[in-house]
Parts: structure tokens; sequence; C-alpha cells
């Protein structure tokens, strides 16, 4: 049987077991004391009271949080499902330990909250164009409200915008209609810039006759080597062999 010495042994053996903790590089701990705030304590070795003191273990390491898909409705009535992703991490373990309950719910539930409020103020087209500005709202807003719990909020990302069909055949509409637009108006951008051209050659030739008998004889000769044996017949108009006519010798 074990003696009064043996039990005092076991009993000194668990309380020194109860009072000494480790507390890794990324770990803080709260340290209650008879239920008041002690202090934080770590990383490394950390004595406790038995029985008169409680510590809390808080992460300091960034958290990956996934906000599940919520239902918004864009400011112009269109319904999505969004879903996101928060990153963040406890700046003051005591305020994440004694401000809020449980700090990974409540970020959580913040987030949800935010994220519906911000699209909220959102157009479709500015939901799925301007992510990244979106993105940086909702980090800011978020950090702002988490600031009180000792968390601070690093990024925040917009992962998934879900459509129902019909938006989805609606957007392939529009989005076709844009390309047949961008076509025509690049069609007649096209067209304006060849007749400015056209009109600019033709009022050099009009003040060089000359050039354009030489732009004549030309195009009778790119006709006559295209390989064929048919014969053409191309009408002359007086008029443009009369300069030639004028300089020629009279007999």
């Amino acid at each position: 049987m074990v003696g009064f010495s043996g039990v005092i042994v076991i009993i000194v053996i668990a309380l020194l077991f109860l009072s000494i903790k480790v507390l890794p590089e990324y770990q803080r701990g709260v340290v209650l004391t008879l239920g008041r705030y002690t202090g934080t304590k770590g990383p490394g070795l950390v004595l406790l009271v038995p029985i008169v003191q409680h510590m809390i273990r808080v992460d300091l390491r960034v958290t990956v949080m996934d906000v599940p898909p919520q239902d918004v409705i864009s400011r112009d009535n269109v319904s999505v499902r969004v879903n996101a992703v928060v990153y963040f991490h406890v700046v003051d373990p005591d305020k994440s330990v004694l401000q809020v309950e449980n700090f990974l719910q409540a970020t959580s539930q913040l987030a949800q909250t935010r994220l519906r409020s911000v699209l909220g103020q959102h157009e479709l087209d500015e939901i799925l164009a301007q992510r990244d500005s979106i993105n940086h709202t909702l980090q800011t807003i978020l950090d702002e409200a988490t600031d009180p719990w000792g968390i601070k909020v690093t990024n925040v990302e917009i992962k998934d915008v879900d459509l129902n069909e019909t938006m989805i055949r609606a957007i392939a509409r529009q989005a076709e209609a844009e390309r047949e637009r961008r076509a025509k108006v690049i069609h007649a951008e096209g067209e304006m810039q060849a007749a400015e051209k056209l009109r600019d050659a033709a009022a050099m030739l009009s003040q060089q006759p000359q050039a354009l008998q030489l732009r004549y004889l030309q195009t009778l000769a790119d006709m006559s080597s295209n390989g064929k044996s048919s014969t053409i017949v191309f009408p002359l108009p007086l008029d443009l062999i009369k300069p030639l006519m004028d300089v020629l010798p009279k007999p």
C-alpha cells in the first residue's frame, strides 16, 4: 500500500503537471487568476498556480475562413449566390478572449452579413468586373469591425459568383450584341478612313494631270500583265490625253 508520503509525492507531481505549460512560438496564453485577467504569457515555459490560475491558449497564425455562399440581390435587382474567403489573425490575444465569446464564429457571421450588405450596393456588372475594389472595401469594413476584438483582417477575396441559367443566357446575348456593335463600328471607321484617303488622292491627282495619266497607264499595264490572253477594250476619254497632245509638235 502507498504510504502517506507516497500520496504527498503523487499530489506534488500532479500539481507540478498542472502548473507547468509550454506554449509554442505561434501561441499565447491569456491567464485568469480567480476569474480576473492578470496577463498574457508565452511563448515558452509558463508556470501557473494550480486551481487558482487558468490559461486560455490563443493561436496567432493566419486563419483562412470560407464564407458560405450567400444569396445577394444586387442594386439592379439581380439574384446571385456569392461566396468568399477571409484571411485574418489575432493581434491582441487578451481582447480576443475578453471582448468576444468566440471570435471565430463572430468573424464568420460578420463576414456573411457584410458580404450581403456591400454587394447589395453594386450592380451585377460591377460585381463581375470590379472584384478588386469590392474586395478592398470588404477588407476595410471587416477590419474596422473586428478591431475591438483584437482581430486583424488582412485580405478578403470573392471566390465565385453564381448566376441562374436565365441570367447566363441574357449576359451571353448582351456580350454577342456588344461584339457585333464593335465590329460594325470598326468597319464604319475603316470605310471612313478609306474614303478620306481616296478623297486626298483624288485632290492630288486633280492638281497634277501628268500624274493622272501615269496612273491610268499603270492600270492598263497591270491589266495586261495578269497572264490572260483575252482582249480587253478600255475606253480612253480624250480629255485624259489632251495634255499629251498639246505638248506634241504639230505638223
